[in-house]
């Protein structure tokens, strides 16, 4: 059986871009990702999904496994 990605996920910039753009090695560059990121349309989308999940690794939404860590401590302190 083969999952159906949501809709936002085929309309991303990542969709056309080398996937381990978005998972570098440990120590490796984002900045290619986030760049790509900060370009696309369903951005917000894809963080907000990265957030609920949440996603372990890799570059979502233009933010770090870290960074959304961060985001999701801040706004659970805010609540």
């Amino acid at each position: 059986m083969t999952a159906t990605l949501p809709e936002w996920m085929t309309e991303g910039l990542c969709a056309q871009t080398d996937p381990e753009e978005f998972f570098p090695a440990k120590g490796g560059s984002t900045k290619a990702a986030r760049a790509t990121c900060k370009a696309c349309d369903v951005r917000a989308k894809c963080l907000d999904a990265a957030l609920t999940r949440p996603e372990l690794y890799g570059i979502w939404g233009g933010l770090s496994e870290r960074e959304r860590r961060a985001l999701r401590v801040t706004k659970e302190e805010a609540a």
